[in-house]
């Protein structure tokens, strides 16, 4: 086989399991998390898992770490989820008010994309995506932009479902 046939041929063999956001993923799930099912957790988050319960801003926080050892030493976070339920979750842009004023991020310079989550509408940027799944119920992640592209981030997200 030559060296362009054996490139077609990973290239081939590594798009069958590419993720398709709302469809299967092959790949490890992070189980389930106040109501969802986190289905895919990207190889390299961390094989650490711990699981916080937390309230901040009037918001409850149902919380999902992932970390591992980091290089030079220590450990480093690679992926956080958050159910969040609060009665000032109105709508998107309550929640993403809520979430700069939380992660201490100036509203006018968050740089954020919009994007679909199902039938609910979200926002993501930066290694953070977030949605309303209804008033008074959101999840957000956050995917270590040092090690994980927009793609990834997106794919995570996509693979959070709530549960029946």
């Amino acid at each position: 086989m030559g060296v362009l046939a054996g490139l077609l041929a990973v290239l081939l063999v590594g798009a069958v399991h590419l993720p398709v956001p709302g469809g299967p993923w092959p790949g490890r799930g992070g189980g389930e998390l106040s109501g969802f099912t986190i289905g895919f957790v990207p190889a390299g988050a961390g094989g650490d898992r711990a699981d916080f319960a937390t309230e901040w801003g009037g918001v409850d926080f149902a919380s999902r770490v992932w970390e591992g050892a980091a290089p030079g030493g220590g450990y480093r976070v690679g992926l956080k989820v958050n159910v969040l339920r609060g009665p000032g979750l109105t709508d998107l842009a309550a929640l993403r008010a809520f979430l700069a004023d939380y992660h201490e991020i100036d509203p006018g310079t968050w740089d954020l994309d919009p994007f679909e989550h199902g039938t609910s509408p979200g926002c993501h940027g930066g290694g953070r995506a977030f949605w309303l799944e209804e008033p008074g119920l959101a999840v957000s992640l956050w995917l270590d932009p040092r090690r994980f592209g927009e793609p990834d981030l997106l794919t995570t997200a996509h693979e959070i479902r709530r549960k029946p």
